[in-house]
């Protein structure tokens, strides 16, 4: 039987059983039953016009910006072992592709080019479409893939959050290589979701200007749980990581939350607090005068004789 037939005949088969509950099962099912695809059809991604993709890429703007340099230091790691690049929107349109010109033929026939939009619905079961109807990480291995036109190509992608923790694009690794094996996609796929999280939190950062930025240490994943704080100690803002680790919302976040009740730090109150911001004032002002009492006195607008007394009470020494 003719391999494009074999592959056909194994989604129908699998999609259609009641057992079957693997993720690319499930999004076989979808391809078919939402998006009413065959995966014998020969077609190539959807794609937007210029206008369309200009446009795209305007709304996009910030998100292109802050992942510029991730994907430059990405593609000098995978880029010579016959790897192509792809940014995208949430809605699956390919923004950014980074790629050698060697390898530039294959993956324009497949359609991985800037402008073109890899949903489910557009391209069926392949990892940035998939990535974003889970909203997690895939890899998609070769016959994986929902469309027999599309199982020589290996790709792994991992979703990037914006500053409210919502799904706002997609990092995406493809090979069409034929040594490419499963353990291979696995390294490829920590390599893109690493990226992909130096991405979010170069956009988080961004979305936050002139904060403080405080790591969430009882987070499962401490490096991607962060949370930003203004002048006041108040959170405004939490990376979808530190959101899950201490069940904040939007809602939460609007009313004003202060960072040490966010972090559960056991305080003794407002008055405590006080105290505490008073002795802080008092050693970074001697710490930026170099210890120089006089130089900080003036610095902090009181005389000498009261700074020394407001150091002895606070055993500042």
């Amino acid at each position: 039987m003719h391999p494009v037939s074999l592959h056909a005949d194994e989604v129908y088969a699998s999609a259609q059983s009641a057992a079957a509950s693997s993720p690319v099962v499930a999004s076989w099912r979808r391809c078919m039953v939402m998006h009413h695809l065959a995966p014998e059809q020969e077609r190539a991604p959807e794609r937007l016009t210029d206008i369309e993709f200009r446009q795209t890429r305007q709304a996009s703007e910030r998100l292109i910006v802050e992942a510029r340099e991730e994907m430059d230091k990405l593609f000098s790691t995978v880029g010579r072992s016959g790897c192509c690049l792809l940014l995208t929107d949430r809605n699956g349109v390919a923004l950014e592709r980074r790629g050698t010109a060697g390898d530039d033929r294959a993956f324009h026939d497949l359609g991985l080019w800037t402008a073109a939009i890899w949903t489910e619905a557009s391209i069926g079961t392949n990892g940035i479409g998939t990535a974003l109807a889970d909203e997690r990480a895939v890899s998609i291995f070769r016959d994986q893939h929902f469309f027999s036109a599309n199982t020589g190509l290996s790709c792994t992608t991992a979703p990037i959050r914006d500053h409210r923790g919502e799904v706002a694009a997609a990092l995406d690794i493809s090979t069409c290589r034929d040594d490419v094996n499963e353990m291979m996609l696995s390294i490829l796929s920590q390599t893109v979701r690493d990226a992909a999280l130096r991405i979010e939190l170069n956009l988080f950062r961004s979305a936050f200007p002139g904060a403080r930025f405080l790591m969430v240490p009882q987070a499962a994943h401490a490096a991607a749980a962060l949370l930003a704080v203004d002048r006041n100690d108040l959170v405004i803002g939490a990376t979808r990581a530190a959101r899950l680790a201490l069940a904040l919302d939007d809602s939460r976040i609007a009313a004003g939350i202060p960072a040490a009740d966010a972090l559960d730090e056991n305080r003794a109150g407002d008055r405590q607090d006080l105290v505490e911001a008073e002795r802080a004032a008092l050693m970074r002002a001697l710490s930026r005068a170099n210890g120089n009492v006089s130089q900080a006195a003036i610095a902090l607008g009181m005389s000498r004789a009261t700074l020394h007394r407001k150091m002895n009470r606070f055993g500042l020494h």
